[in-house]
């Protein structure tokens, strides 16, 4: 695999074989990430794969019953060849997920070309099964016995489900009260040793890290490089689906950082590998009080980050101290997108806006909508411009959060004053009543006024 493929390290440069990547996954000399590279398709003489037959090819194996094929990461085998034998794929049928229009908030916005990317149709309900189908497969390749996250609920589930199916213990860190009951209970029912911690996401990581330094554990969190592998081939399913074409725009939530990263690294990629003519602008959302990629950019150019102490009901992005914030900004900077941050009520608000689409997402999913307002607004988005929104996590991951908003329990007056008719507007609330025609008929009319 050494001849296949290197590790580059995104702060000094230094590359390095991947039988010399260390347990934490951090370089030696400047303490940052990693990212995988392979030299055959830049090199001097090198001949590259003809994009033509690549596409041919991932068409048809969407006809086979071949495990690896049936993937929507491993049917793109080919831009990630990082296991020694693909015998040692684990795989729930990740990926393949569904490309939706979302012609309401498309005539709202006045949008000519709006749709949403739903990795929430992952097998355990989030985009984190892409990445975790790649790394979980390089551990079970590597001979691990224990796998571990720290998690604010979405990789905890992946990961858990995914070690279940390697036959691969795994342990996860939680932060106290700040994870929704649902993924809990997925990760509680894939057999995962799960540990609640009266600390932070950020002080998940860092006992976590400690751990990795005193056990054989092998870490599965995002800063793992082979996550992003996986997870950069939603961008080709993005492609795929537009017939080889991208949007001018993708947009995404911001909260570790490592999906932003991983899209763009896959539509580099592509670009690279002449499979399109072109990538879109990556635009960053997240939310207020979780936004140190935000005040990197705006304070600092993207120079440097400092940790924030992360508050906000989108659990899945409540983060203040971001792993991949490097490959954020590199990504952010080469595709010439934009960071954005919304309020609590924005995201509410959003999220009820694309449930009514039929589709529905978990809330941090809503924060691209919520700042794709902002976008066009601002006059960065137009009119007559393509947007892929990605919705991160399947509606049902955090139902309570979506009742509180319904039932106007959600937000403080504080919270929702500025938008209070957007938000009687969006809430839907279920309502009691007899148990007689006569009052279901009462209740049909009011609706109809």
């Amino acid at each position: 695999m050494n001849e296949v493929y290197q590790l580059r390290c995104t702060g000094c440069a230094q590359e390095i074989a991947p039988s010399a990547l260390h347990g934490n996954f951090r370089c030696e000399h400047c303490n940052e990430l990693y990212e995988v590279q392979y030299p055959g398709w830049s090199g001097p003489g090198q001949k590259r794969p003809n994009p033509g037959a690549l596409r041919w090819l991932w068409r048809e194996r969407r006809l086979s019953l071949e495990l690896a094929d049936r993937s929507g990461v491993w049917r793109f085998r080919e831009m990630l060849p990082i296991l020694g034998s693909w015998d040692n794929i684990v795989s729930l049928n990740e990926g393949n997920t569904p490309l939706y229009d979302l012609p309401q908030s498309a005539k709202r916005l006045k949008l000519s070309q709006l749709r949403a990317k739903h990795q929430g149709m992952n097998p355990t309900g989030s985009f984190k099964d892409t990445g975790m189908t790649a790394a979980i497969s390089v551990a079970r390749e590597q001979g691990a016995a224990w796998v571990a996250c720290a998690s604010t609920g979405n990789t905890s589930a992946s990961m858990a489900a995914y070690a279940a199916r390697a036959g691969i213990r795994s342990v996860v860190l939680l932060p106290e009260g700040e994870i929704s009951w649902g993924k809990l209970a997925q990760a509680m029912d894939y057999g995962a040793l799960t540990l609640q911690m009266g600390t932070d996401f950020d002080g998940c990581v860092r006992v976590l890290s400690e751990v990795v330094d005193r056990a054989p554990v092998y870490l599965l969190n995002s800063v793992n490089p082979y996550r992003l592998e996986g997870q950069k081939t939603s961008a080709f399913e993005i492609a795929e689906q537009l017939e080889w074409q991208v949007p001018d725009h993708l947009i995404v939530p911001g909260g570790n950082l490592a999906n932003s990263s991983a899209l763009g690294k896959g539509f580099l990629e592509m670009k690279q590998l002449g499979l399109t003519a072109r990538v879109p602008r990556i635009s960053v959302i997240q939310a207020e009080g979780a936004n140190p990629l935000v005040r990197a950019m705006r304070e600092f150019g993207g120079e440097k980050l400092e940790r924030v102490e992360a508050h906000t009901r989108a659990s899945a992005i409540r983060i203040g101290n971001p792993a991949s914030w490097r490959k954020a900004v590199h990504v952010i900077q080469e595709t010439g997108g934009w960071v954005e941050q919304v309020s609590e009520a924005e995201i509410a608000i959003a999220k009820s806006e694309i449930g009514a689409e039929g589709i529905g997402c978990e809330p941090a999913s809503a924060v691209p909508l919520a700042g794709l307002k902002k976008l066009v607004q601002q006059g960065k988005v137009g009119h007559e411009d393509s947007v892929v929104l990605i919705l991160t996590g399947h509606a049902l991951k955090d139902s309570d959060y979506t009742l509180r908003f319904h039932r106007g329990e959600l937000l403080t007056d504080r919270e929702s004053a500025a938008l209070a008719p957007e938000i009687e507007r969006t809430r839907r609330n279920s309502i009691k009543v007899e148990a007689s025609s006569e009052s279901v008929l009462r209740e049909l009319e009011r609706a109809r006024r």
